[in-house]
C-alpha cells in the first residue's frame, strides 16, 4: 500500500470526555458520616454536628454537579 491509498482525512474524534474537577466534598462527606456514626456511641452532639455538616455538604455537592451538567454542550442533555 502506498500513501495515495490513505489520502482521505481521518474521521473526527469521538465525543469529548467530561470529568469533574477535583473536589474535597466526597472526603468531607465521609468525615460527616463518620461523625454521625461515632456520635451514636460517644455523644449525640457529634451526631448532630455530623448531620448538619452532611446536609450542607450534600447541598453543595448537588449544586456543583448541577452547574457542571448545565455547562455541558446541548448534545449531552
Amino acid at each position: 500500500m502506498n500513501e495515495a491509498d490513505h489520502s482521505a482525512p481521518a474521521p473526527p474524534a469521538g465525543e469529548e470526555l467530561h470529568l469533574p474537577g477535583p473536589s474535597i466534598l466526597p472526603f468531607a462527606c465521609a468525615i460527616a458520616i463518620t461523625l454521625i456514626v461515632v456520635g451514636t456511641t460517644i455523644n449525640i452532639i457529634l451526631s448532630i454536628v455530623g448531620l448538619i455538616a452532611l446536609v450542607i455538604i450534600v447541598i453543595r455537592w448537588v449544586a456543583d454537579t448541577r452547574r457542571d451538567v448545565a455547562e455541558l454542550p446541548e448534545s449531552h442533555h
